[in-house]
């Protein structure tokens, strides 16, 4: 490279446009590594192609952060948040994706599961975005709802329909273990032993020794019988269209469950009361957003994260997963590899 002496600006060295200052690599190769280490895990791509895993480090840093400089992050209309553990010992991630249909794709990853780092999103996309915002899903996690409420003031908060099932799944099981329990003490019959899938999982889903197994276990007059009942039950929530008439469903439904008796499925009841208007958003936005997509893009970071067995630090996660679901421009180059 050519190099100037000039009195007045000093040493001026030639720039070229495939290198970046002193960096021992060339912009076209980290593009390359970057593309690699999207596909394979970066230790494998640095075994095919002869270098060292930080060097693709390296690569994938560079490409990313070009890439959240040079994106453009509105309009934005709907998002969905929820956390993912990264590391041992309850280290989580907050993270923000766009849900809309001709746009999904992750916003922002915040460390730790706090309401300073979930407001740190709304500050980096600033107040006339956060306004434009209409559509929120989230869990019923109590810090998120207060920070979409006060942030996002004019966005439905739709809750998570996975959370709502899932809770009811864990009361399921709850009552189905403790009745076990009772009745291998009391000395009966184990009519409850290995129907644990039987119960939780979906009919479509249940193989054909667990259909007989459940067609058995219906017959008796158990608590667990009238939990998964109340729980199948309830699965009709989901097809309504209006708003009005989920919500009659849902008053009856857990006017029901708190006659039950079953401590667990009314612990559900009064959950679902007492979010009743956030869980009815799902059908006042008719059912165009929910958290499907959210734990799909959930299960994509997992995976990233997995494929590397972790990474070390929240800055290399933080990298890793803006790669893999950021949908970041790339920088341009000279050439491209075949």
């Amino acid at each position: 490279m050519r190099r100037v002496d000039c009195r007045a600006c000093g040493v001026r060295v030639e720039e070229l446009p495939w290198a970046i200052g002193k960096h021992q690599l060339t912009k076209a190769y980290m593009v390359f590594l970057a593309h690699w280490a999207r596909k394979l895990s970066w230790k494998e791509t640095a075994v095919s192609f002869r270098t060292t895993w930080d060097k693709v480090c390296q690569a994938v840093e560079y490409v990313v952060e070009w890439g959240l400089e040079h994106r453009s992050l509105g309009p934005i209309r709907a998002i969905g948040v929820d956390e993912i553990q990264y590391a041992k010992g309850h280290k989580y991630l907050t993270l923000v994706y766009q849900i809309e249909q001709d746009c999904t794709r992750l916003l922002w990853i915040g460390k730790d599961r706090t309401v300073e780092s979930f407001e740190q999103f709304f500050t980096l996309i600033g107040k006339p975005l956060s306004e434009g915002i209409e559509f929120v899903c989230s869990d019923m996690w109590k810090p998120y709802l207060r920070v979409i409420r006060e942030r996002c003031a004019n966005a439905v908060n739709i809750l998570d329909r996975f959370h709502i099932v899932a809770k009811m799944n864990d009361a399921l099981d709850d009552v189905r273990a403790a009745e076990a329990r009772r009745l291998a003490h009391d000395g009966y019959e184990p009519v409850l032993k290995k129907t644990r899938w039987c119960v939780l999982k979906r009919k479509a889903n249940l193989t054909p020794t667990q259909r007989f197994r459940l067609r058995d276990l219906l017959r008796y007059n158990l608590k667990t019988v009238r939990a998964y009942l109340l729980k199948e039950d309830f699965q009709q929530f989901w097809d309504y269209d209006s708003p009005t008439w989920a919500a009659k469903f849902l008053d009856d439904w857990c006017q029901q469950a708190m006659r039950s008796r079953i401590e667990p499925m009314k612990k559900v009841a009064k959950t679902l009361r007492g979010h009743r208007e956030l869980i009815l958003n799902y059908f006042r936005a008719k059912k165009q957003f929910s958290s499907g997509v959210v734990e799909g893009l959930n299960n994509k970071a997992k995976l990233t994260m997995r494929k590397s067995y972790g990474f070390r630090t929240f800055r290399v996660t933080e990298i890793a997963l803006y790669h893999a679901l950021g949908k970041l421009p790339e920088p341009e180059t000279t050439h491209r590899f075949c």
